[in-house]
């Protein structure tokens, strides 16, 4: 059972982290260019646009509940396992996300290098 259970905060972390990163990317896109944005309204302008956009606000409460799950999987399993299958999973999940949610051009050798660490990531379970 305790297996299951840490294995259920790694995957809400990876999913959540990988959310997060994604709509935060998005949030950023959409905000703009904040040196550009500072230089002509000055740094609580910066702020204010960043604070108060809601998909900013969105990832950092996905961020928020990956750092949570991140720490209920370490105090349930060893750092040695936890620390690099989140990594890890996060990567391939974000990949994926970015891909589908961003469009973005993920090619052949992110691909081919998410799968070798996932491989890896199996390899510790045993």
């Amino acid at each position: 059972m305790k297996s299951l259970e840490l294995w259920s905060a790694i995957a809400l972390m990876v999913l959540a982290s990988s959310a997060g990163d994604v709509i935060l990317s998005s949030a950023m896109k959409r905000i703009g260019d904040l040196g550009e944005l500072r230089a002509r309204h000055g740094l609580v302008a910066v702020i204010t646009r960043v604070i108060s956009d809601k998909q900013f606000l969105l990832a950092l409460t996905c961020m928020t509940l990956a750092f949570f799950s991140l720490l209920t999987a370490l105090s349930w399993g060893d750092a040695s396992l936890v620390a690099p299958a989140s990594a890890s999973l996060t990567f391939l999940v974000s990949a994926v996300m970015a891909k589908v949610f961003l469009k973005e051009d993920v090619d052949r050798r992110r691909w081919v290098s998410a799968a070798l660490v996932c491989i890896g990531v199996a390899l510790l379970t045993q």
